[in-house]
């Protein structure tokens, strides 16, 4: 079943509270300065795990300001695009090539602003490894080690 935002909010769960998304395209992840439902946690990319397949998109939206979503050299698959989002504006990236793809909000990756795409597919998890030795700063390495785990625990396969 693919799940909706829209279809997570007439059911009644709680789409915010949810690790991961996977739903049609485009997925919607807010670039927030607080989580809605826990403001201790601030600068954050809220889903921060996204699961999708070859041909959907990611809209990163500019929920609040001063945020941007951008890739991260070393956690893309190799020959997939990068890209970089300008600070403050809403960005849709279309993702074909399966795999885990790493990204930060460029002024905030060291407090923790940091998310992880995977698209699903043949190879899917072949950067995995590459992708979690790129080296992190501060509260975005705990992040991402934290996002590591969640990708685990879901069991894809690749």
């Amino acid at each position: 079943m693919i799940l909706t935002r829209r279809t997570l909010l007439a059911t009644g769960t709680m789409f915010l509270a949810a690790p991961y998304v996977r739903a049609s395209s485009p997925v919607v992840v807010d670039m927030l300065n607080k989580h809605p439902d826990d403001p201790k946690q601030r600068q954050i990319f809220l889903p921060r795990l996204v699961v999708i397949d070859p041909g959907q998109s990611v809209l990163f939206k500019a929920t609040d300001p001063g945020h941007n979503a951008a890739s991260v050299d070393g956690m893309i698959p190799e020959g997939a695009e990068p890209w970089e989002g300008k600070i403050g504006k809403d960005i849709e990236v279309e993702f074909t090539q399966p795999g885990v793809y790493g990204y930060v909000c460029t002024p905030h990756a060291a407090a923790g602003m940091v998310g992880v795409v995977v698209v699903q597919g043949e190879g899917a998890l072949d950067n995995l490894e590459a992708a979690k030795a790129v080296k992190q700063r501060a509260k975005g390495k705990r992040v991402f080690a934290e996002i590591w785990e969640e990708i685990d625990q879901l069991g894809l396969s690749g």
